[in-house]
């Protein structure tokens, strides 16, 4: 799988690609990780990729003229599904990675500034998406979500599978569990002793018992 990450820092997405269990996946050639430079899609000697809107307001607005040259060059290179990331698209979820984690070529989108000119999203983006109600400065953040949310569906990625299969939302209702780990007692605090126990069976009902409630922490 490939994720195409048109942006205007690509430093912040080419650090991000190199550490950890997804920068091992991209030296193992489970995926790539593709940083492209919307300013070297600028036209101009400037480099300059945005504009104020018609009609006034605070701000700059990524302009049509970059965006689509960009696009079109990655489209040519090979096909791919256009996300771009908006504060008002439907919030990310852990099926939406699953599902996204089917494409072979993903084209991320990082908006900046006041966003993107609409002619772009109407013409060549495919889906908008948020990672929540909230604004940020830019799009990387969210590509960075995208990604590493994605690529945990793709088989080999992760090195136990069941460590993806038990992910909180991986299936309808299943949500995370109190972990606990060595020592048995730090400063008098203990571990639950049905988890030392080594029945399987207690361990399982114990830890339906105490899904952590997702209400409580919101």
């Amino acid at each position: 799988m490939k994720f195409s990450v048109l942006t205007i820092f690509p430093e912040l997405i080419e650090a991000f690609a190199k550490v950890g269990l997804l920068g091992k996946a991209v030296e193992r050639k489970l995926l790539e990780v593709e940083a492209v430079n919307l300013r070297d899609f600028a036209g101009n000697r400037h480099l300059k990729v945005d504009d104020r809107p018609f009609g006034g307001g605070a701000g700059m607005v990524l302009m049509p003229g970059p965006l689509f040259s960009a696009l079109e060059h990655l489209q040519q290179r090979q096909a791919g599904r256009v996300v771009l990331f908006s504060a008002y698209g439907p919030v990310f979820t852990q099926e939406k990675a699953k599902e996204l984690a089917k494409q072979p070529h993903l084209i991320l989108v990082c908006g900046r500034y006041e966003g993107v000119d609409q002619r772009v999203i109407d013409t060549l983006v495919d889906e908008e998406l948020s990672i929540g109600e909230y604004v940020l400065m830019g799009g990387e953040a969210a590509a960075q979500v995208v990604i590493e949310a994605t690529a945990r569906m793709i088989p080999g990625v992760v090195g136990n599978p069941e460590s993806v299969t038990t992910d909180s939302f991986y299936a309808e209702g299943q949500i995370a569990f109190p972990q606990y780990t060595q020592p048995r007692v730090f400063r008098d605090l203990t571990v639950p002793d049905v988890l030392l126990s080594g029945n399987h069976r207690d361990i399982e009902a114990w830890r339906r018992a105490h899904q952590k409630d997702k209400e409580r922490h919101s």
